[in-house]
């Protein structure tokens, strides 16, 4: 991993015009949050020695240099996933990437299935807490010291102070938003009703399958955290309909006009 990163950040170092303030993964659909960024310099993922590949629609498998709300942004425009059969190592190289080159605040976004009763499609739900439900962890194996302690304190996973500067920004936008706890889940098959039921029980609110990791490999370097997701179907008794991925992607983006306001103007907050 180690031998990795420096071919990446060597490569990276000498494309980046500045250090980057923030870091942002863009989940599926969501993509067009890029739209925002005034873009200094794109870089595909191909062209990365050494970078991961995005494998799933809706992922176009680009790293963006600009600035947004007034600050210095790198921007990952497809992340890894677990159940595309990369390891956890590799699912959070975007994290380890950011902090390495200077970020100090990580954004991330995600579209996910909604469990609890009161949610609708196309909601956005900033969180507040996860349950990591995947049968390993980014920080399993020799730990880095100059990463980051052995054991990192969870407690603040996604930081509080940017969870209420997101709620005062949607206030003030008139954006309206909820609070809830999701829960990472490897996929990539959707679930069955009966573990949708299950996640509620555990006290989510939210499920997919992606976001954990990195927030986990963030807290680790030090990041402060910010993530929401995009309730794009619902595992609700009742409500439960079959879906495609066409469908997620579908509702994400068409969320994400709400959302785009909300993420810069978080961001112009920092």
């Amino acid at each position: 991993m180690p031998n990795e990163l420096d071919a990446i950040l060597e490569f990276l170092k000498r494309e980046l015009p500045y250090t980057p303030e923030v870091g942002i993964i863009l989940g599926s659909g969501l993509g067009t949050l890029a739209d925002e960024i005034a873009i200094d310099k794109t870089l595909a993922y191909k062209d990365i020695p050494g970078f991961p590949q995005s494998t799933v629609k809706g992922h176009s498998g680009e790293l963006l240099l600009g600035k947004l709300g007034g600050k210095k942004v790198i921007a990952f425009k497809g992340r890894f996933h677990f159940y595309e059969g990369y390891s956890m190592d590799k699912v959070v190289i975007p994290v380890r990437v950011m902090a390495l080159l200077g970020a100090k605040y990580m954004v991330v976004s995600n579209a996910c299935g909604g469990v609890n009763p009161a949610q609708e499609i196309g909601e956005i739900m900033l969180i507040n807490d996860h349950i990591n439900l995947f049968p390993t962890n980014p920080l399993m194996g020799p730990n880095n010291d100059n990463w980051g302690t052995r054991f990192p304190d969870m407690s603040k996973a996604y930081c509080p102070t940017l969870l209420a500067k997101a709620e005062a920004v949607a206030k003030k936008l008139n954006i309206k938003v909820s609070k809830g706890v999701y829960a990472g889940l490897t996929g990539p098959c959707l679930e069955t009703p009966a573990e949708y039921k299950y996640v509620r029980i555990i006290g989510a609110d939210a499920v997919g399958m992606s976001t954990v990791p990195e927030v986990i490999a963030a807290n680790h370097m030090g990041m402060k955290c910010f993530g929401v997701s995009v309730i794009t179907d619902l595992g609700v008794e009742g409500k439960i309909v079959k879906t495609t991925h066409e469908d997620v992607v579908k509702a994400a983006q068409e969320t994400s006009n709400r959302l785009k306001p909300l993420i810069k103007g978080l961001i112009e907050s920092i």
